[in-house]
């Protein structure tokens, strides 16, 4: 079943989830659905177990999957404005999509994604 999040007034984006992408694959392959689930699962462990040991994971014409370190900063409590607390150095995923896959995506129209808002909140037609 497809999650469906509004993003305007009258537009609607779908989530797929791993369950759609499993079904579609499932019907597409003419692989057993329990099997495509295992492949699935199995493929994200071994994404996640290789990021998990410093490995970036490259898949041609997709992206990569590669690890970055986000600077430790200093962050406040909102139920406590006045007190700070040190938030240190950690390991952040990063994905940086391929060539291909950025150009796919930008061949989809700003509207299609957006309704009649441009990024910035403002109507696309200057309104």
């Amino acid at each position: 079943m497809h999650r469906v999040k509004r993003l305007a007034s009258h537009h609607i984006m779908t989530t797929i989830t791993k369950k759609d992408l499993v079904a579609e694959l499932s019907n597409a392959t003419g692989i057993k659905h329990a099997d495509t689930l295992a492949m699935v699962e199995s493929f994200m462990e071994l994404v996640s177990k290789n990021l998990a040991e410093g490995n970036e994971v490259t898949l041609r014409t997709f992206g990569t999957f590669d690890l970055r370190v986000a600077r430790g900063k200093i962050g406040r409590n909102p139920k406590q404005p006045n007190s700070e607390v040190m938030i240190p150095d950690r390991c952040v995923v990063r994905f940086k999509p391929s060539k291909e896959l950025k150009s796919r995506v930008a061949a989809l129209s700003v509207q299609k994604v957006n309704g009649d808002q441009s990024m910035n909140g403002s109507l696309v037609n200057g309104n």
